[in-house]
């Protein structure tokens, strides 16, 4: 029997990602890493000049080229050949419009986070995604790391037992001084992020613990500061958490912090046994059972959950991390995208949705009403 040919690559469009984005290109070489995707269509700037100019450099069609995302939602939405996803990747206040936009046209909407930046367009956004039959995907990447797959899966069957410690940092210096830039300038507008380190980098982490350590947060105490004088949002911050089941953690994120480039690093502790995993060396995990020698586990290595193999592309020893990590979220959303609707069992259960994202927007909510008052113990949800 011959084999089935390969399915058409998803027609993919981008709102942001123009000239000079950092986020966009990332997004981009994910899409077609794996052949899953195809840009055809761009809203790439609000400037019309730069949207112009950015979608011409990616050899886009003249007449997909688009000067806002709106006209770009109505006319993909009325060509037969039109987009069927759409990438967003501008900064955080720029999620809520179009992610509503594509979603009320049956899109498909690929979001970077946090989700939004305020509470109120983080509920826009999922008020629009419950109305629409399309997917929403929130690309956090680091979610989808395969010695962070294999360490979910190693805590949920039990090789740590009862949980006792959470301890998870993110630690950068790109915004140690008054800095100005593309990246940095929105990254430091309250206007426009909606919040500093916390929200930036420290959705992330919290995304991270939660979703490795499978239990949630309940409550934190957090003191948020800003180092750099006249900074409006926060650069740093120390956060206490208590968790289901009676642990205890922390979380550290930090914008400051000299020496340190993209320091995430998880640590989780149980009465059996404890882990250890940190982005910058994504293909190692070390694990630790109680009274016994420590454990190198590599990716692709032996000891490797075969439900994680799929994540990876190259042998043992071969490098792979931010950008492979990016694409295998793709690759599942491409999945979910060509399952949606058939009523199967749903084929990429670990794809971040919008649940993750407004469990993120709660992090970040409870993390201010904490430093306003001192550092208090709050609850997680308002």
């Amino acid at each position: 029997m011959a084999a089935s040919p390969d399915p058409a690559p998803i027609r993919l469009g981008m709102v942001g990602g123009g000239e000079g984005a950092f986020i966009g290109a990332v997004h981009r070489i994910a899409a077609r890493l794996d052949g899953q995707f195809v840009l055809l269509a761009g809203a790439l700037s609000s400037d019309p000049a730069r949207a112009r100019a950015s979608g011409q450099a990616l050899g886009l069609a003249e007449d997909r080229i688009y000067d806002d995302f709106a006209a770009m939602a109505e006319a993909e939405a009325a060509r037969p050949d039109g987009i069927e996803a759409v990438a967003i990747v501008t900064p955080n206040h720029m999620h809520a419009a179009p992610a509503q936009a594509f979603l009320a046209r049956g899109i498909h909407v690929i979001c970077d986070k946090p989700l939004a930046a305020t509470p109120e367009q983080a509920m826009a956004m999922a008020q629009a995604a419950a109305q629409s039959d399309a997917l929403f995907v929130l690309t956090h990447n680091y979610t989808a790391y395969p010695m962070v797959r294999t360490a979910r899966a190693m805590v949920a069957e039990g090789a740590l037992g009862a949980l006792r410690v959470a301890q998870v940092e993110y630690a950068q210096d790109w915004l140690a001084e008054d800095v100005s830039f593309k990246q940095a300038d929105w990254r430091t507008d309250p206007a426009r992020a909606g919040a500093g380190a916390v929200g930036d980098i420290g959705t992330h982490a919290f995304n991270l613990l939660e979703f490795v350590a499978g239990l949630r947060v309940t409550a934190l105490a957090a003191d948020l500061h800003s180092f750099v004088p006249g900074r409006a949002v926060d650069d740093n911050a120390h956060v206490l958490l208590r968790l289901e089941q009676g642990a205890r953690g922390q979380l550290w994120v930090s914008q400051v912090a000299v020496g340190r480039e993209n320091g995430l690093r998880l640590r989780l502790h149980g009465d059996k046994g404890g882990l250890e995993w940190e982005q910058e060396a994504p293909d190692r995990l070390w694990f630790t059972p109680h009274g016994a020698p420590r454990r190198l586990l590599t990716r692709n290595g032996a000891g490797m959950p075969e439900a994680v193999r799929p994540l990876t592309r190259v042998p043992a020893g071969h490098p792979e991390g931010y950008l492979e990590g990016f694409a295998n979220l793709y690759a599942e959303a491409a999945l979910a995208i060509r399952a949606h609707g058939t009523g199967g069992p749903h084929p990429a259960p670990h794809l971040p949705t919008m649940a993750d994202g407004l469990r993120g927007m709660a992090f970040i909510a409870a993390c201010q009403r904490s430093s306003a008052q001192n550092a208090a113990w709050v609850s997680l949800d308002p």
